[in-house]
């Protein structure tokens, strides 16, 4: 397991999501669009079997009970190959959101072509956008790594403080975990 930390070098503040439509557990398909009408809207790189990633699945699904009625958001995008780590498979996300009763919307970025999109690299990797799809945060989501006490829920945080004053002021650190999984 290689620890990786995010890269700012591909979106910058200000810079639009780019566009997406992948498949999701749920059955459905989603594209960028169909989250018109948030508020903001939180985008997750995540995978299934990265300790990094294990430990924070309680925090997003707080945060997504949390900020729902207030216009937040979620999605999480799985782009690791599944060859040489079948336990991020399409099939074993689907019962990942079974059995940790995910409440957020997780997606299969098969082509990883997502992933370079953004210039996420590692997992999880955090992009919070307004409701213009413009990014407006590039951080992690608490000072925890994997297990670790948390002191600090930063990206609680930054989203609570923007869709109530429209501005933050949380400093944004890079989140650190897994590499992404990349087919070559």
């Amino acid at each position: 397991m290689v620890l990786m930390k995010s890269d700012y070098e591909v979106l910058k503040h200000g810079d639009s999501a780019p566009s997406f439509s992948l498949s999701a557990t749920n059955g459905k398909n989603y594209s960028l669009e169909s989250f018109n009408g948030s508020k903001a809207l939180l985008v997750i790189f995540m995978c299934n079997h990265c300790p990094y990633v294990k430990p924070k699945i309680d925090e997003l699904k707080r945060i997504t009970a949390d900020y729902k009625d207030e216009g937040l958001a979620v999605v999480a995008i799985n782009s690791n190959e599944d060859d040489n780590y079948p336990e991020d498979s399409f099939e074993k996300m689907v019962l990942m959101v079974e059995e940790k009763n995910m409440n957020f919307v997780y997606l299969r970025d098969e082509s990883q072509d997502i992933a370079k999109a953004y210039g996420a690299v590692c997992t999880p990797d955090i992009f919070l956008f307004d409701n213009n799809f413009k990014l407006v945060f590039r951080g992690r989501i608490d000072d925890s790594h994997g297990s670790e006490p948390v002191n600090r829920h930063e990206l609680y945080e930054a989203i609570d403080q923007f869709l109530n004053s429209g501005k933050i002021t949380v400093e944004e650190n890079p989140s650190m975990g897994c590499s992404i999984k990349w087919k070559y």
